[in-house]
């Protein structure tokens, strides 16, 4: 398997671990030093943000784990280029304290180090999230 191979295989192991509510899956894909930047207005969604180290990842994912369930995620493009990926998702996300199901879709920057993503950049629909749990 080649280095691209390689990158995607960790990026849709990470995304199963996700869908199938597996924090500490999610997190085995990170490097020690990874981290996690969701892009938003943080007065639309607290969660936005940025966190480093498996400790913070692992309670960063444990909240957006138990607040949004991933029900469907449909990947639409893929980018890899070097130690880089632009992933671009489908989304069908359960608001679980409602139970409100929206679509919506995400852009995903991964950055590699060491055959683990050592940098997530997330842009999200901020606004469509807070209209969601307002």
């Amino acid at each position: 398997m080649g280095h691209r191979e390689d990158m995607l295989d960790v990026i849709k192991r990470a995304y199963a671990a996700r869908g199938d509510g597996d924090v500490k899956g999610l997190v085995a894909a990170f490097h020690p030093e990874g981290s996690f930047n969701l892009i938003g207005d943080n007065s639309a969604l607290h969660l936005t943000g940025s966190v480093k180290g498996q400790q913070p990842l692992l309670a960063a994912f444990g909240q957006f784990i138990e607040h949004f369930a991933f029900e469907k995620r449909e990947i639409l493009t893929e980018v890899v280029e070097g130690n880089n990926a632009a992933i671009r998702s489908r989304l069908v996300i359960r608001y679980c304290p409602s139970g409100k199901v929206f679509s919506t879709e995400v852009l995903d920057l991964f950055r590699f180090q060491d055959g683990k993503i050592i940098e997530l950049i997330e842009f999200a629909d901020t606004a469509q999230v807070k209209a969601i749990i307002s």
